[in-house]
């Protein structure tokens, strides 16, 4: 079977095997109330486990699946690294577990632990597939196998003679072609470091002699590459005229997999050498199957390849033979238009360049994906990978993945999507109905222990809209040491900060159950993509409308958001006729029956009021319900403010007062003259008793409505958990009968950021040395103190917080936290 016969079978079973699963995936359930109320595993997140250098411990492990779990996770995929980003590969000194290097037996023996934990806990465990998350390499990889470069030396001469000359190997920049730099320990600097196998590994590849100036014809080249000795030493009778004599080979490009631990830090793969791509992923399973090879199937599942960031290369051993097979000529006359020489025509140079770049691709999708593709496959494990940014056509390798993952950022603050709408597009034409998504990958501008549930909400509702339906969270780092260490480890500046050790973590659950109900409906049935399925007229406020359409049978169920911080309304018209609205609120799980709508044309034009970032699923499933004159969104009207005095009790282990404080009003932390209340991060507990307004009476529409937040609340009356408030509109319906005529208790957790906390240890004389990040994006740790190593008391007693990345200076910006208010009782009857 010829090569290019191959990959086409290869995709097309692919694609039959991808469009099988997609849909008994569609047909597990066809009733989308009982995956909204009870979402499936698959609508369950997951999370992107950073593992930091040396910085790990099975109890660490341990905590960290068991709050995944209790949380509402059920995967996590591992990336083992150094152990802080810079943004690039950095080092903390005086580790007190110095022993763990990735990929080591001592390192090993944690995987095995997560991997038994994961199978205790019944979650999905897998890893990237080397020490880093760039791209796949290791210590493993020799100069023979790494990426290559094409490298030449020229010398000049004149012909019409007999020449004799040595011409040396070429001599190429000793620093690796890595995309970024690293701490090299060896230096002390932040540098891309010298390779050593650049001086010392070569290859030929030709030697050949060209007219020395000017466009030159093909067959002017002459090929004296039998005519040179292995020493260089070229015997030739020139003929007349001034000559260039070009030596070509390769080299190893030096280009290293990163962010890694210095001494778990090797050589990229050759991409497009089977040999050297068979090398790496045998290595890789082997030492899944050597450490935890009986798990495999169980609880561990997948190898992960991320978003490309290796470069292009341009040489591999055996790319002289694939070029002709493929092209159906030789390039060995054109290798000289590297050294910026024209040979033939200006089209046939750019035919040459063009055929180039088409091999490159054609060799990543036919070695590179496909004997990953192979290989994962026979070893009962899962390809799971960001197919993007590498030098292929998206469309040819997508059929390889098992699991398609694309990814979208906060940039500014703002759903930011990288190659998400191209994956999303290639995994439908592909048949694949799940689309997972790296998701809240956030810089250092955005994401400094600031993040809150509200201001993630309209980013992720955004990704929803543009066809993910499984978020991957970017990131959760592996928390090794004890619960008084908070906020903790860290990935250096990167990252949403999803942690156990985050501030509003417990509570936020609630979120999670959110984008479960959510990413339930959102893999139920199929994409509905009808021209003109949705329109929007009559806006008002500053809303900004997004949707997307599913359907199954006869039922059509639209995610409808408002992706802008901000509330208005607007006429939603769906491409539907005779049935029944329905408006689901995923944030609390409620349903209704809409009245307010028309109908014509064949649309049902319903007006829609959002709140800052509020989004509904509209469903039609169900035949037109006799109107009852009930509107779609009562007006809820004020019964009382809850004014006057509250106790307020905060955590006195995180420098809060240790009495309960009495607030004669509401008001921000940050505006506090009590240093315990103006820095304080965490939970405070606000109380008060209040008397049940004589309209409340028997009032079955009663709501608890928060005013503002900062920045998220749990609520109870009268001992009744009334759940969580995280988003707009911050309020929580009472049921009925739960108030009584007077001496109603209200309580109300209310949790901020880590950010002001961190901003008031600045304050104190400083007890641990930092050193400067490289983007002006904050600090890391030189090295642990000796008060962490030896478990002492901390020397600047007016210090709380232990992270080994620093964002704040004392001069930061507090943020605005606690309840604000007004608190008031409403009702919508």
């Amino acid at each position: 079977m010829n090569k290019t016969f191959y990959p086409a079978v290869s995709l097309l079973f692919s694609f039959f095997f991808l469009v099988g699963n997609s849909f008994a995936q569609i047909k597990a359930e066809t009733d989308p109330e009982k995956v909204f109320l009870n979402p499936p595993e698959s609508a369950k997140p997951g999370v992107l486990w950073m593992w930091m250098g040396a910085n790990l411990s099975k109890a660490g492990i341990t905590k960290d699946l068991e709050a995944l779990k209790k949380e509402g996770f059920n995967r996590t995929t591992m990336f083992s690294l150094a152990d802080v980003t810079t943004p690039w590969a950095g080092e903390i000194g005086k580790s007190p577990t110095p022993e763990i290097v990735s990929w080591t037996e001592p390192w090993w023996a944690l995987v095995r632990h997560a991997a038994q934990e994961s199978k205790r806990l019944g979650m999905d465990f897998g890893m990237f597939n080397g020490p880093s998350y760039e791209s796949s390499g290791g210590p493993w990889i020799t100069p023979e196998l790494s990426m290559q470069e094409i490298c030449w030396n020229e010398v000049k001469a004149t012909g019409g003679k007999h020449i004799s000359i040595n011409i040396g190997k070429p001599k190429v920049n000793p620093r690796g072609k890595s995309p970024f730099p690293m701490y090299n320990p060896e230096t002390g600097l932040v540098e891309k470091p010298e390779i050593a196998a650049r001086n010392t590994y070569y290859k030929d590849i030709a030697l050949l002699a060209l007219p020395a100036s000017g466009a030159i014809p093909k067959e002017k080249v002459i090929d004296l590459t039998a005519k040179m000795q292995d020493n260089g030493q070229l015997e030739w009778d020139a003929p007349a005229g001034e000559w260039t004599i070009y030596r070509f080979g390769h080299t190893t490009s030096g280009t290293l997999m990163q962010p890694a631990q210095w001494k778990a830090t090797g050589l990229e793969c050759d991409k497009m050498s089977e040999e050297a791509v068979t090398f790496h992923i045998d290595h890789v399973v082997g030492e899944i199957k050597k450490h935890i090879g009986d798990y495999i199937g169980s609880s561990f599942t997948h190898v992960h390849f991320d978003s490309y960031e290796a470069g292009e290369p341009n040489w591999t051993p055996k790319m002289r033979t694939e070029f002709s097979s493929r092209r159906g000529y030789d390039l060995l006359p054109y290798l000289a238009t590297f050294a910026k020489r024209s040979v033939g025509s200006k089209q046939d140079s750019l035919r040459f360049r063009e055929d180039f770049s088409a091999t490159i691709k054609d060799l990543y999708r036919d070695v590179y994906f496909a004997t990953i593709a192979k290989k994962l496959k026979e070893a009962n494990l899962t390809f799971l990978a960001e197919p993007y940014g590498g030098p292929w056509r998206q469309d040819d390798v997508m059929p390889y993945v098992g699991k398609v993952m694309t990814e979208f950022w906060t940039h500014k603050g703002k759903y930011s999507p990288y190659e998400l709408d191209p994956t999303v597009a290639a995994l439908r034409k592909s048949g694949q109905n799940i689309i997972e998504a790296e998701a809240f990958t956030g810089d250092p501008t955005d994401s400094k222990w600031d993040e809150t549930p509200a201001w993630l909400k309209s980013m992720g509702d955004a990704s929803f809209c543009a066809g993910v339906n499984r978020m991957i969270l970017h990131r959760f780092v592996q928390q090794p040491w004890d619960d008084q260490y908070k906020p903790g480890a860290t990935m250096g500046q990167w990252g949403t900060h999803f942690d156990r050790t985050q501030t509003w973590w417990e509570p936020g659950k609630a979120m999670v159950e959110y984008w479960k109900r959510c990413q339930a409906l959102l893999q139920w049935g199929g994409i509905n993509n009808t021209e003109g399925d949705f329109a929007t007229s009559d806006k008002a406020g500053n809303v900004n409308i997004k949707h997307i359409h599913r359907t199954l049978a006869d039922v059509d169920i639209y995610f409808v958001a408002n992706v802008n911080r901000a509330k208005g309304n607007a006429k939603c018209s769906f491409k539907v006729s005779g049935k029944q609205p329905e408006l689901w609120d995923a944030v609390t799980g409620s349903r209704k029956d809409l009245q307010e709508f028309e109908q014509a044309n064949g649309m049902i034009t319903i007006p829609l009021e959002f709140d800052d970032s509020q989004s509904w699923f509209v469903v039609f499933r169900k035949p037109l319900a006799e109107k009852k004159g009930e509107v779609n969104f009562p007006v809820a009207k004020q019964l009382s403010i809850l004014d006057g005095s509250w106790s307020v009790k905060f955590d006195a282990a995180w420098g809060g007062p240790k009495n309960p404080v009495k607030f004669e009003s509401l008001q921000d932390w940050t505006k506090n003259e009590d240093k315990g209340i103006k820095y304080y991060s965490g939970t405070a507990l606000y109380t008060k008793l209040f008397v049940m307004p004589k309209q409340a009476e028997n009032n079955n529409d009663l709501l608890l409505d928060l005013g503002t937040v900062k920045h998220i609340a749990s609520v109870k009356i009268n001992n009744v958990d009334l759940g969580v408030v995280w988003t707009a509109p911050w309020s929580v319906k009472i049921p009925a009968k739960l108030l009584k005529a007077k001496n109603n208790k209200l309580e109300i957790e209310v949790t901020n950021v880590w950010a002001n906390r961190l901003i008031g240890d600045e304050q104190e004389p400083a007890d641990m040395e930092w050193l400067p990040g490289h983007m002006n994006s904050g600090s890391f740790l030189k090295e642990f103190p000796d008060w962490f190593l030896n478990k002492t008391a901390r020397p600047s007693k007016g210090r709380y917080a232990f992270t080994t990345w620093n964002y704040f200076t004392k001069d930061s910006a507090l943020i605005s936290s606690g309840l604000i208010g007004p608190v008031r009782l409403m009702t919508t009857k």
